[in-house]
């Protein structure tokens, strides 16, 4: 039986749930991961609830976002069509630096 782990915020979480993904779907996760600043769990499991996902600006995020950027840029220059994938990870980075830029102002 697994250990009861509480969270600080009143939930004991002792379930396991897990799924498999295809090695594309994983870079895909990872990369919203990564530009979300949360915790995979965290990111997961707010998706799944269908609440917001809210990005705070700190280095970690806006290096992710730097490095997403430059890995977009260069598929970009050596390809002349874009993938779907490629087109998803486009839109997340804009609404990631859209709400930043909201939430400078």
């Amino acid at each position: 039986m697994s250990a009861k782990i509480y969270d600080g915020q009143g939930r004991w979480r002792n379930k396991t749930v897990s799924f498999r993904v295809s090695p594309e779907e994983d870079i895909l996760i990872e990369k919203f991961v990564s530009l979300s600043g949360l915790t995979k769990q965290d990111y997961i499991v707010n998706r799944l609830c269908q609440k917001d996902i809210v990005v705070v600006g700190n280095p970690r995020v806006y290096k992710a976002l730097r490095n997403q950027l430059a890995d977009v840029l260069t598929k970009l220059k050596d390809k002349t069509d874009v993938s779907a994938d490629l087109l998803t990870v486009i839109t997340q980075i804009a609404t990631t630096l859209q709400g930043l830029k909201e939430e400078n102002l």
